[in-house]
């Protein structure tokens, strides 16, 4: 078997029920272990863990195309059909986006869909979706 590297990422929550709620059932990640202070989740393939503390401070500083994006913020990158299906059902679900999805770069290298969200503590997260991987690292 091959083992593909991962990334892990650690940050705060200050409730971890209502992040347990949000990444397991609303973005759909399988939870790991847990204790009563932290919980990881695969996280789109990498790992999170989600320990019970202040969450990092993030502000608009970040300009992409004409938008200001949240910094710092995390992310995934997904293949548009799953891009697609999780897009919708944040949208079901009322999700107050910073940025609702759409596309960016249309036409251009790496065009991109798009969408910036916050988790119930407030963190920025961005999932951007793809229809060809290739277009990921195009310049």
């Amino acid at each position: 078997m091959t083992f593909k590297p991962l990334f892990h990422l650690a940050y705060h929550v200050d409730d971890l029920d209502a992040a347990t709620r949000f990444y397991g059932e609303l973005l759909g990640c399988k939870q790991g272990r847990s204790t009563d202070t932290w919980v990881d989740f695969d996280f789109f393939g990498h790992q999170i863990s989600l320990h019970r503390g202040a969450p990092f401070p993030s502000a608009k500083t970040g300009k992409v195309g004409d938008h200001m994006v949240p910094m710092p913020h995390l992310g995934a990158v997904l293949p548009l059909t799953l891009w697609r299906e999780l897009a919708d059902r944040l949208t079901a679900a009322g999700v107050e986006f910073v940025i609702p999805p759409t596309v960016r770069f249309e036409g251009q290298p790496g065009e991109q869909w798009t969408m910036f969200f916050h988790d119930p503590a407030g963190n920025p997260i961005e999932v951007k979706g793809f229809a060809n991987e290739d277009a990921v690292w195009a310049a």
